[in-house]
């Protein structure tokens, strides 16, 4: 089939996971094409996998210090440009759309009719997944942002039948011989997040965050965002501390790693994941990032058991080839006995 992949650039969990699926779209000998949007082009790094990619504005959040700033993401958000992408962009060549909540694709797929499958963490907010920090236009944009005919959602547990344990790098395996924390705020000030850690000297810290310069701060390695560093780091780290996206708290129960995180102020997905990790146990969880929470999760920090996920990318490739989402059949519960036996 020729397939157009959706990535939604605005983090880059929607990048880790559609590297891994579509390594196995491509083995399964389909032809896949991706489109990324909702950051600017300059900005992403490390995208050799991806090919002659394309790029389009798409739509995105402004954050400023840990938090949404809507009034910037109205601004920076133009309906217009947006709409003129969507109806641009000719699908005559495609058989199949998967989107990971990328919206321009998504929407192209639903005016031109073509099938479309949306595979991300988002689609799997039903109504029996943890909400927290929700109202009417997060829900709103959840239903409407990128709309698919069939969604697969993705979670750590199973609250609906359409949604399956995380997708991972499942080669990813922990080196447990390194002495430091990881630090991934990318939506925080690196600085003040740097002075904070500079308090727990006889800790030390890797902070990764996007446009800074790296340089060593004091028991602080500071360290500019980049793929194959970062999951080398990740593989032998003691703990992290981190915004409460989907994919890195992912990757760290798949290697047993204690987790601190801090929603992302104003960002339902984030409080609803903090609110679904505090109920299973999973991190904790805090909603300010100061001296006391740091210091009381640094000093009782407790060891957490490897939770091996499945080859979640792997079975979907091969749903997607044998053509079962024809049927709109998804029989997914095999998957989950692996993960929910332990």
């Amino acid at each position: 089939m020729n397939i157009l992949f959706g990535i939604q650039g605005t983090g880059n969990g929607h990048i880790s996971r559609a590297r891994v699926l579509i390594k196995y779209l491509k083995q399964d000998g389909h032809n896949v094409t991706c489109l990324i949007s909702g950051r600017n082009k300059d900005q992403l790094f490390d995208m050799e996998v991806f090919g002659d990619f394309w790029h389009r504005n798409g739509l995105t959040f402004i954050t400023k210090n840990g938090r949404v700033d809507y009034i910037q993401t109205f601004l920076n958000n133009g309906l217009v440009s947006f709409f003129s992408e969507v109806n641009e962009l000719s699908l005559d060549n495609f058989d199949l759309v998967i989107t990971d909540f990328e919206p321009v694709t998504a929407w192209a797929a639903k005016r031109q009719n073509v099938t479309s499958i949306g595979i991300g963490h988002q689609y799997a907010f039903g109504p029996n997944t943890p909400l927290a920090g929700d109202n009417f236009i997060s829900r709103w944009i959840m239903k409407n942002f990128a709309p698919t005919m069939t969604s697969i959602g993705l979670h750590w547990h199973p609250y609906a039948d359409n949604v399956l344990p995380p997708i991972i790098d499942t080669q990813l395996k922990s080196k447990p011989n390194g002495n430091h924390i990881i630090v991934y705020l990318p939506f925080e000030n690196a600085q003040c997040v740097t002075q904070l850690l500079n308090h727990f000297s006889s800790y030390q810290f890797k902070l990764y965050a996007p446009n800074v310069k790296p340089i060593e701060a004091g028991n602080v390695s500071i360290r500019k965002t980049a793929y194959k560093a970062f999951k080398e780091d990740l593989a032998s780290a003691k703990g992290v501390i981190c915004n409460s996206g989907f994919e890195l708290i992912s990757e760290c129960l798949h290697l047993g790693l204690p987790i601190l995180t801090k929603p992302l102020h104003g960002q339902m997905e984030q409080h609803s994941n903090a609110l679904a990790l505090k109920q299973l146990g999973f991190a904790s969880v805090t909603e300010n990032l100061d001296l006391a929470s740091l210091g009381a999760w640094l000093e009782y920090e407790r060891k957490q058991i490897p939770q091996p996920l499945p080859n979640v990318a792997k079975y979907i490739a091969n749903w997607i080839s044998s053509y079962q989402w024809q049927t709109g059949k998804l029989d997914f519960g095999r998957l989950w006995q692996s993960t929910l036996d332990r």
